[in-house]
């Protein structure tokens, strides 16, 4: 249930949590296994797996939808090795080499031949939606992985205003900072040992440091060089972990061991939708504060037309 990434974004309207029409409209997108001449379907499907039907839980304000994906995996060079027999063989008994129209059209049929056989890949995407705070977090690694989804539930809803959250200071000025000087950083926060530096205009490629002393003279060299921070791992109050990116994704979420017991020593009657529930409710009071508390550090929200 816990998160391992959050892609953020403020909702402009909360219409479409409004006597339940969430709840109702997400049966009419259900999830369905992608058919023979199909690449890739995206549906609705329970948070809970095969413990539940229910396709949204509530807790206090949160909810927690989730989708799944499913494609079928055709890789390239497997259409390139078909192509080039075919091409070779319809060159030899044509006496011809053949026009590039005529390649693409062989490799569209190649194609939609080899589909059908293909197998199949899918993979679950978590949405949470804060309806007190306005906000809705996706936990995907990439934001084109989150907009897939944020356009599932713009089609399953009818709209959907939503956009990217952001601050007033962008986070690589203000994690270059951090870096730059420790007495900037706030009293609940505690820099990580992961960092990614990127030159000016990006001319001299991005340099990665694990597992380093971000304090130490190398880092600091690299700053005095004109590099800037575009991730950096953090700890948050003794309660996450996480990497903060220019983009203002969190990434690689990592919870405290107490944040975890306190979670594990809920009585949950060994009911896996309880279980579930319960993470679920913890995580979201959890995440709430952290992302408070980093918009608060990144200068608070930026204003419409900043």
């Amino acid at each position: 249930m816990w998160f391992k990434h959050l892609q953020l974004y403020r909702l402009h309207d909360s219409a479409p949590l409004e006597e339940g029409r969430l709840a109702d409209a997400l049966p009419e997108h259900l999830f369905r296994p992608v058919t023979g001449v199909e690449a890739k379907r995206i549906g609705w499907v329970a948070p809970g797996g095969r413990n539940s039907d229910m396709l949204v839980h509530e807790i206090q304000g949160h909810f927690l939808i989730s989708a799944l994906r499913q494609e079928r995996v055709l890789p390239a060079a497997v259409v390139k090795e078909e192509l080039e027999e075919r091409v070779a063989e319809r060159e030899i008994a044509e006496g011809r080499p053949l026009r590039r129209r005529e390649k693409l059209t062989l490799k569209e049929q190649i194609y939609e031949e080899l589909l059908p056989r293909a197998f199949t890949r899918s993979s679950r995407t978590d949405l949470w939606w804060d309806s007190r705070r306005g906000l809705i977090a996706v936990n995907a690694s990439t934001a084109k992985r989150a907009e897939e989804i944020l356009d599932l539930l713009r089609q399953t809803l009818g709209s959907l205003k939503v956009t990217p959250l952001a601050v007033a200071h962008p986070p690589s000025q203000v994690m270059t900072t951090w870096l730059r000087d420790v007495t900037s950083r706030p009293e609940e926060l505690i820099v990580g040992d992961q960092v990614e530096l990127k030159a000016p205009g990006g001319e001299e490629g991005v340099l990665r440091a694990r597992q380093f002393d971000l304090d130490g003279e190398e880092i600091q060299t690299a700053l005095n060089l004109g590099r800037v921070v575009s991730k950096l791992a953090l700890e948050i109050d003794g309660r996450v972990a996480l990497v903060l990116g220019e983009d203002t994704s969190l990434k690689s979420l990592k919870f405290a061991d107490a944040v975890i017991d306190e979670a594990n020593a809920q009585d949950d009657a060994e009911d896996p939708i309880l279980r579930l529930e319960t993470d679920f409710a913890l995580m979201a009071q959890v995440l709430s504060g952290v992302i408070e508390q980093m918009t608060a550090w990144l200068g608070g929200e930026a204003q419409p037309g900043s």
